[in-house]
């Protein structure tokens, strides 16, 4: 591996590093906001990045909860990406990198990455509903990720762990012939 690429290469780790410390305190943010809020309802109006989903506890408290929980889910979920692909660049071995471990770790990944991309659809799906009873729901868009591109994503990377599979398979057999 060149110098430059061995730099990339522990760029993108650091890089990732940032991002799952930053998606870990995200998602434990919105998780104590979700458990505080049960107990000090009060609090609903000022939430983690101004998420005000007073309106929507006062209309129905059990969408409070189940759009609440899409959020928890899709912020543990990113956190959870980000940690297997930190797991795949610390356990990656750049002279072989054929092997059943970067296979299965890239298939986690796209299924990951769909579960993000189908729970961000069906988050987006369901406030339709509260958002033609007039209810301001704007702000929850930050948290819903854009799902299309998370699936388009999933396909991708899903395409890729197959060439790695027949990669390992090829390289397998390579060395049993030698």
């Amino acid at each position: 591996m060149s110098k430059n690429s061995h730099i990339i290469f522990k760029g993108l780790k650091i890089v990732s590093w940032i991002i799952f410390i930053g998606l870990c305190i995200e998602a434990g943010a919105l998780l104590v906001n979700f458990v505080m809020s049960l107990f000090y309802p009060e609090i609903i109006k000022n939430l983690y990045q101004k998420l005000d989903l007073h309106d929507l506890y006062l209309l129905n408290k059990w969408a409070y909860f189940g759009l609440f929980t899409f959020i928890l889910m899709i912020a543990v979920l990113k956190a959870f990406l980000f940690y297997l692909v930190i797991d795949l660049l610390s356990k990656l071995d750049m002279m072989k990198p054929f092997n059943a471990f970067v296979s299965k770790q890239i298939t986690r990944i796209s299924y990951c990455t769909l579960s993000i991309g189908i729970l961000g659809y069906v988050a987006q799906e369901s406030i339709k509903p509260f958002s033609e009873a007039n209810l301001d729901l704007n702000s929850l868009d930050t948290f819903w990720p854009d799902s299309q591109a998370f699936i388009l994503m999933a396909a991708v990377i899903y395409v890729i762990a197959q060439i790695f599979a027949k990669g390992v398979e090829l390289q397998t057999e390579n060395e049993l012939t030698v």
